[in-house]
């Protein structure tokens, strides 16, 4: 790589919950393990691949047609007088 050009990347430990992974980064942290002789910045995440519901393949029902009521429910007044003129 060109020098001057790239930022400098160094050894991170991914953490998500009870997963954990290395890889490199940009970002450094105050909070550090050394894994086989390397110190790792450790990077807490809330969601990876490993926790979010697409991957994983659970998923919430979204009740479209609640939602869809519930709007009709809230202007059905509005809509009436809109179709009285």
């Amino acid at each position: 790589m060109k020098s001057g050009t790239h930022p400098k990347n160094y050894p991170v430990l991914f953490v998500d919950g009870e997963h954990e992974w290395t890889g490199i980064s940009t970002h450094k942290t105050d909070e550090t393990r050394v894994i086989d002789g390397v110190t790792h910045h450790v990077i807490r995440l809330d969601i990876s691949a490993f926790t979010h519901p697409f991957y994983t393949g659970q998923k919430r029902l979204v009740d479209s047609a609640g939602r869809v009521e519930k709007f009709m429910r809230r202007y059905a007044k509005q809509m009436g007088d809109a179709n009285r003129k």
